[in-house]
């Protein structure tokens, strides 16, 4: 087990005065299978009141607005999450077995469409369907698969960007844990495995003392139906969900978990600051 404290501290420079923001955040993890939230807290600046819910994936939602003219908007989420090692399936349906379990819940039935940022290359497609082939088994079809598109892309920051689509990091061989979550997803449901989007943090450095705070980012892996429950993996670092993932929220793609996203009234122009600390507790 592992006691994580994160800090993730997110926000927007504005060129001039803005007369006027409205905000969602994203970014307080939940209570789930594998990980308790012993203390959550979300520090806005210029001081709001914020409106939290649960939206319809089950992430947390902080939304808010900022009516009196700022030149910067800062988000400080500070979280005390105890995370435990997850079970992992090893045995999954049968193909028409799954494709019936798949179309009786509507949690599965919307997860095997693409959207935009997923939808797979032909050459992605003829992969994933070449690997399906070979077994009769869909959770372990579905674990060389991302195993195979991990393999496939580098990570590489600066290649692409946020609004990217899994074509074009699959294009150049190259992108961040998004690009290749999209691609997973994409190759996973070519072949029709319902599989999810997930958003969180992976603590970097696996030795790491207690009490040393390591630089971090947010991440992302993904989630398949097995038949009976979902299981995760992280095609970027090619490892199961374990004990130095925290799970912030799930969706079809990154269009449903960004950690911050907005609107503003003022002048053109604004850029983005992040950073994450992670520091492993007693």
């Amino acid at each position: 087990m592992n006691r994580l404290r994160i800090k993730h501290m997110t926000g927007f420079h504005y060129g001039g005065d803005v007369t006027a923001s409205y905000n969602e955040a994203r970014m307080l993890p939940v209570s789930s299978d594998g990980q308790l939230v012993l203390y959550s807290n979300l520090e806005i600046l210029p001081m709001s009141s914020n409106h939290g819910y649960v939206d319809y994936w089950g992430s947390r939602v902080s939304s808010f607005e900022i009516l009196t003219p700022h030149k910067e908007l800062s988000l400080t989420a500070t979280s005390l999450v105890e995370v435990r090692p997850r079970p992992h399936e090893l045995d999954g349906l049968g193909w028409d077995d799954l494709a019936l379990a798949s179309s009786r819940v509507t949690e599965t039935v919307e997860q095997l469409k693409q959207t935009r940022r997923t939808e797979p290359p032909a050459e992605v497609v003829a992969m994933a369907t070449e690997i399906a082939g070979r077994h009769t088994d869909s959770c372990a079809a579905a674990l060389e698969i991302s195993m195979a598109i991990g393999d496939a892309v580098e990570y590489m920051q600066g290649v692409t960007a946020v609004t990217s689509t899994a074509a074009e990091a699959w294009a150049v061989r190259k992108g961040v844990c998004q690009d290749i979550a999209h691609l997973a997803l994409g190759a996973l449901r070519a072949v029709g495995i319902p599989a999810r989007y997930v958003s969180g943090y992976l603590h970097p450095k696996s030795s790491a003392a207690i009490g040393e705070t390591i630089a971090g980012e947010s991440h992302a892996w993904v989630e398949w139906f097995c038949g009976r429950q979902w299981r995760g993996f992280d095609p970027t670092n090619l490892i199961d969900i374990g004990d130095r993932h925290v799970l912030v929220g799930r969706g079809r793609d990154y269009n449903d978990v960004p950690p911050l996203r907005g609107v503003y009234a003022g002048p053109f122009g604004s850029s983005l600051f992040v950073k994450v600390e992670i520091t492993r507790e007693a």
